[in-house]
């Protein structure tokens, strides 16, 4: 029996996940970009924001997926903490749909997998033989629900003969009698399986099949602890996508979990004291005298995120302020706030340019912040100052793709002759500051691995280096001040940086190639050495660029002109 049961239980979990993954991943399909639109825009008040993560969560059948969404969307700077608390609160509320799918399979006997396997089948077709993008998407939809009812009626059937096992029933009734034992497990179970839909539906069946005892009254009092356990558990996925983001995303991760948290302390007495069991009962009285103690767990968990949401939502304020002293801001963090690009300047083309501009000059100091972190980390070995590079890169992709969509969207607009010259001109000088956000990022990645090796450079290779962070310095503050002040006379005294820069990266390979030759230096390190000359001389060109275009007023055909061929 309990071999079949482990069998069992492991091949109805897969078939659960599995179909869950798929209705979430066709059901983004559907919808394609119009989630990140709706979350993007229909979140300036927390209290939209909740009804949108709710409905959102529904839709595509993941909380997880919602909440790494607007991780995302927190780490590019498109939402902002308290925006972001309303749409995690309600995708706590949204989640809560998926019990109520397995309440519908377990109720009065109803065989779910009657339409589960046609539905496999026709989705099977349509992502085979659908000729529509949509048509495929519909077909991983339908063949989603068919696996993930499918994985429930296997998890029953596995469950089935802990009603006749009273052994095992005796098991689960001395532990799961302990509150906080019960909460740990739920815990433990939804971090492992990465789904609280997935753990809280192991509970509805597993009290189907008789695992709690007959006593179905007593056997929800030990079910929801679990459950609120499995609320707990859910917010590791949160934390892991945060893991590699900013620090106003990671706040946002630590709302998921301080809203579960706090919310399981304060249902935790009620639990104990029995008020929590006897809501549900008022709520479904009709649920445990038709044998559908699912359907009870299904309110448990639904009437946990409702009322924490009730408690929670007047105090997103509060609980935005306590992240913030949870997730304090490192100095290197500071400077990377929101792009701001007001969209009803669009009609005044002139000003949105010129407020275009003003961006283009943020991402500049953005990404000489960035390169000369990441410059000083490599020379230093100072991890933080190559943390600092990797933030400051992130969001010079940020501000690439706002500042990009705005001239795009104002290109589609009636223009003057002068601002219609001007965009082309803008939008390469910020794909030029993006490139060197990315040669920032190149410089982190060897200076990580000359820490990881322990390699060191010869005083005369640290001299040199000394030389090209003072050139490449001093490009950048003439490049930034032409770019501010639009002043050609500024940006022509960059075009000598350059020619320097080049006779550098000449002179200092040979140089280096001569005392790995004598043994001065390692080969590992002089690779190292060379990666950092050449990222230094591309990121003087790029420089370069955008002088040129300083000095050609921003008018393309006076930069084509002017650059020399290459």
């Amino acid at each position: 029996m309990i071999r079949g049961m482990i069998l069992g239980v492991i091949g109805g979990l897969g078939l659960f996940l599995f179909g869950m993954l798929l209705m979430s991943d066709g059901l983004k399909q559907v919808a394609g970009r119009k989630l990140r639109t709706v979350l993007e825009s229909m979140t300036k008040n927390t209290y939209i924001g909740f009804v949108v993560g709710a409905l959102v969560t529904a839709f595509i059948q993941s909380s997880s997926a919602t909440t790494v969404i607007v991780i995302g969307l927190v780490n590019a700077g498109l939402l902002t903490l308290k925006q972001s608390i309303g749409v995690i609160i309600g995708s706590n509320v949204g989640t809560t749909a998926t019990a109520w799918l397995v309440s519908v399979a377990g109720f009065g006997g109803f065989k779910i997998e009657i339409y589960a396997l046609p539905a496999i089948g026709l989705g099977f077709l349509l992502q085979v033989g659908g000729r529509r993008r949509w048509l495929k998407s519909v077909g991983t939809i339908l063949l989603g629900f068919g696996l993930l009812f499918l994985g429930i009626e296997y998890l029953k059937d596995a469950f089935e003969p802990l009603e006749k096992s009273t052994g095992v029933q005796e098991m689960f009734v001395r532990y799961g009698s302990h509150p906080l034992f019960a909460v740990l497990v739920g815990w433990g179970i939804t971090m492992l399986v990465q789904s609280s839909s997935a753990s809280i539906a192991i509970v509805q069946l597993l009290a189907m099949g008789g695992a709690f005892g007959t006593n179905w009254q007593v056997a929800l009092d030990m079910c929801i602890p679990f459950v609120l356990g499995a609320n707990i558990g859910t917010t590791i996925t949160a934390q892991l996508a945060a893991l590699q983001a900013n620090r106003t995303a990671r706040r946002t991760a630590w709302a998921h979990s301080m809203f579960n948290v706090l919310g399981t302390v304060i249902a935790l007495p009620c639990v104990m004291l029995g008020w929590y069991s006897a809501l549900v009962d008022f709520l479904t009285p009709w649920a445990l005298s038709q044998g559908t103690i699912a359907a009870s767990i299904a309110i448990a968990h639904t009437t946990f995120n409702v009322v924490n949401s009730i408690i929670f939502l007047p105090l997103a304020g509060v609980l935005e302020k306590t992240v913030l002293k949870l997730v304090p801001v490192r100095p290197h963090e500071a400077g990377a706030q929101a792009v701001v690009l007001e969209r009803h300047l669009l009609s005044t083309p002139e000003i949105a340019l010129e407020q275009a501009r003003r961006e283009i000059v943020r991402m500049a100091q953005t990404a000489r912040a960035g390169f000369t972190d990441a410059v000083a980390g490599l020379i230093g070995d100072e991890k933080r100052r190559l943390e600092s590079a990797q933030v400051a890169e992130s969001f010079t992709d940020t501000q690439q793709y706002e500042i990009t969509s705005y001239l795009t969207e104002l290109s589609r607009r009636q223009l003057s002759e002068e601002v219609a010259v001007a965009l082309p001109v803008l939008l390469h000088t910020v794909n030029d500051l993006e490139r060197i956000g990315d040669h920032a990022e190149n410089v982190v990645e060897i200076a990580i691995r000359k820490i990881e090796q322990k390699l060191t450079f010869t005083e005369s290779a640290m001299a040199e280096v000394g030389q090209l962070s003072r050139e490449i310095d001093a490009m950048f503050d003439y490049v930034i001040e032409a770019l501010d002040k639009d002043d050609p006379e500024t940006a022509k005294r960059a075009l000598p940086c350059e020619r320097n820069l080049n006779q550098m990266q000449i002179d200092f390979r040979r140089s280096h190639v001569q005392r790995m030759r004598d043994g001065v230096c390692t080969p590992e390190a002089g690779l190292i050495f060379i990666d950092l000359v050449d990222n230094v001389e591309k990121t003087g060109d790029h420089l370069t660029n955008i002088a040129q275009a300083v000095i050609g007023g921003l008018q393309w055909d006076h930069v084509e002109k002017m650059m020399p061929p290459r």
